[in-house]
């Protein structure tokens, strides 16, 4: 390519670049017109029809998926020149070779990579912020095409080093975003050639998901439609993934730009797909709570008269029944010496992004912070899943509503249009150009020293987790089903299968019989309520297999949550099953594991500390034997002598575990 930069053009840059910088909240928290003509609403047409599943299972079977995919269409991945298309997305989730970058001048990708194991179901879930400029400024014909804003933002004219990377290693989109609305050398008069940008990669992305949906009787494989909505108001993560149930979307995605707060979204989903005229219906999933200063399970609404309070909760729980709490950029479960959480769990430590190749957060305590996506800012027990949902409690009981009412799953987030890459020992990571080698894998610089991660260690990261669906067959309904329901589970990468359900006649000897079906029968599974008032612990009976292609597992261990009079927040880990004692080990020469460990663990239990008129939530949390992490591997891969300093960084973890968790179930003492 040809990179032209003249000395005028740098102090101009230099200007441009600390003007940015002092304005940051603006492109952070960006707000556009709405679009002219207003965005259609879903078409009324009934879904198209499929032949019904030759495997149909009514007592249910797990499906393994990735709800979290970005192609070329998102804004961070195509600014590191990544060109993997919706298509190779879908490609790759359904067990076909796709080429990865590094990518030739001609677009053609220079390393193969297939899933050894094909997931069942999957989607596309691209930056709906910013789709149509970078396809105004990618397809040659359009009118801004040849606009130097979009050349620079090609990396024809050099975006100069003194331009500050506000977007972590993508500093050549702020050639294209707009501040306080959109960029009119990009857009065009009110927006439209990005109106119609946006337009045209919709309606491809769809062409694609539909193209890979199975609708024969095989049903192999689904499919679903979505995008994220990636609000980062305060610089802090608020972003979520919208899913829908069928084929039947809005014209549009729905994008910060123009609804900058989740309620926003939400009421917009109201209007043009779930209460609109039609078969369109739509969730959306919260993910990296891990990194949002507290603001992803805020209670914004405590100021506003109750009925709107209960309005807003409600409305909150309608569209978000899951949570993502697994992937690339960190684990979102819980962590150790949170403001006024009480109990220990030695396991919170796993996977955690906060702290790693930055300053150690200080505690939020009781209220928000700021800049988070940056490393920046204080850390808040409600940026875990855990303890929302502790918070969910307390707002139902002095609401009545539970807006935390969630259960769990995990993802990848991969921005090499991937989904389901999540070997520990064949991470190609996560992020096309910048981070084909191992050397760039682990530290976030290429061999040059030239940085794609605003110079954080990438080695923090890890190759994201699974989402586990339990449903009768693999097919849209029934999977989407699944998730409004709860039935769902999260893993940290290994296709671990968990099972839990609760319920006061549930034979103690479950275990030996048919597990499924006296669940079912007797109880309630993950994602459900048991209503009291109970005089007695109810039977808690919890199971899980390992992955046939994984490590042997090490435990099985129940988690409980409550929160006092005083407004604290407990919890409680008790193990049900397996050995934390039995021996296994990891030779870190060469990471071969040794010691004993379980094919499959399973175990009912009572609370011993079950108060009767006590809300609380369980959930259950499996962990592996240990083995080693994937930035190990890759260090062990290069000659001593050649190994960056972050294979002997302490704060990098040499062996993990790998985990799973359950939905949880709720106790409700007054129903």
């Amino acid at each position: 390519m040809i990179r032209i930069i003249t000395a005028a053009g740098l102090v101009v840059a230099f200007l441009v670049g600390a003007w940015l910088w002092q304005n940051r909240e603006e492109v952070f928290n960006a707000k556009a017109d709405p679009w002219t003509p207003p965005v259609q609403a879903a078409p009324m047409e009934p879904p198209a029809l499929r032949e019904k599943c030759a495997m149909y299972d009514p007592l249910r079977r797990p499906w393994f998926g990735d709800l979290h995919v970005h192609t070329a269409y998102s804004f961070d991945a195509r600014a590191r020149d990544m060109l993997g298309t919706p298509t190779d997305a879908m490609r790759y989730a359904s067990g076909y070779q796709i080429a990865l970058g590094p990518f030739d001048e001609s677009g053609v990708g220079q390393r193969s990579i297939r899933l050894n194991r094909p997931l069942d179901f999957a989607a596309v879930t691209d930056h709906a912020e910013w789709i149509g400029e970078i396809t105004a400024c990618t397809e040659p014909g359009l009118p801004s095409f040849d606009r130097d804003a979009c050349r620079a933002f090609r990396g024809e004219i050099e975006t100069p080093a003194s331009i500050v990377t506000l977007i972590g290693g993508a500093s050549r989109m702020l050639n294209i975003i707009g501040l306080g609305g959109r960029n009119k050398e990009v857009c065009g008069p009110d927006d439209q050639w990005c109106r119609a940008g946006l337009k045209n990669a919709w309606e491809k992305t769809q062409d694609a998901t539909e193209l890979h949906y199975d609708r024969s009787s095989d049903c192999s494989f689904t499919s679903f439609h979505g995008y994220e909505y990636s609000n980062s108001t305060a610089r802090s993560k608020v972003h979520r993934n919208v899913i829908f149930r069928n084929e039947r979307v809005p014209e549009l995605p729905i994008s910060a730009l123009e609804k900058n707060m989740p309620l926003g979204l939400w009421e917009q989903l109201d209007e043009l797909c779930n209460n609109a005229q039609g078969h369109c219906e739509a969730l959306s999933i919260p993910h990296n709570s891990n990194v949002s200063n507290g603001r992803s399970f805020g209670v914004f609404w405590r100021d506003e008269p109750i009925e709107e309070q209960r309005r807003q909760a409600t409305l909150r729980a309608r569209y978000e029944p899951i949570v993502e709490m697994m992937q690339i950029k960190g684990e979102s479960e819980c962590k150790a010496g949170m403001w006024q959480v009480f109990g220990e769990d030695e396991q919170c430590g796993f996977e955690k992004l906060r702290g790693v190749g930055d300053m150690a957060p200080n505690d939020c305590q009781d209220g928000y912070g700021s800049g988070a996506i940056m490393g920046k800012g204080c850390q808040s027990r409600l940026d875990f899943a855990r303890y929302a949902l502790i918070e969910g409690l307390a707002e139902k009981q002095r609401i009545g509503v539970n807006p935390f009412q969630f259960g769990f799953v995990g993802s990848t987030d991969t921005h090499n249009a991937s989904p389901g890459d999540v070997d520990e020992d064949s991470f190609d990571g996560c992020c096309a150009n910048q981070d084909t080698t191992v050397i760039a894998r682990l530290t976030g610089m290429d061999e040059a020293g030239k940085s794609g991660f605003a110079g954080r260690s990438n080695a923090a990261r890890n190759p994201g987790g699974l989402m586990g669906v339990w449903a009768e067959e693999n097919a849209r309904d029934s999977l989407f089903d699944a998730m409004q329901r709860r039935e769902v589970f999260a893993t940290s990468g290994p296709r671990l299968i968990p099972r839990f359900f609760v319920g006061e006649n549930i034979p103690e000897d479950i275990c030996a019989g048919e597990f499924a079906r006296q669940g079912y029968e007797n109880g309630i599974p993950m994602g459900g309520v048991v209503e009291g008032p109970l005089a007695v612990s109810p039977v808690f009976a919890a199971a899980v297999t390992a992955d046939p292609q994984g490590n042997r597992l090490q435990r099985l261990q129940i988690i409980k949550v409550w929160h006092d009079v005083d407004g604290g927040f407990h919890q409680q880990v008790s193990d049900i099953a397996g050995n934390p004692d039995n021996g296994a080990s990891v030779d870190l020469r060469n990471c071969e594991v040794s010691g004993s460990g379980d094919t499959q663990l399973c175990a009912t239990w009572r609370d011993p500390q079950f108060q009767t008129d006590q809300a609380s939530a369980y959930y259950i949390r499996v962990l592996e034997n240990p083995s080693c992490r994937w930035s190990w591997r890759q260090c062990l891969s290069l000659p001593e002598e050649n190994r960056p300093a972050v294979c002997f960084d302490s704060a990098i973890p040499k062996i993990i575990k790998e985990r799973a968790w359950s939905s949880p179930v709720w106790y409700f003492p007054n129903g």
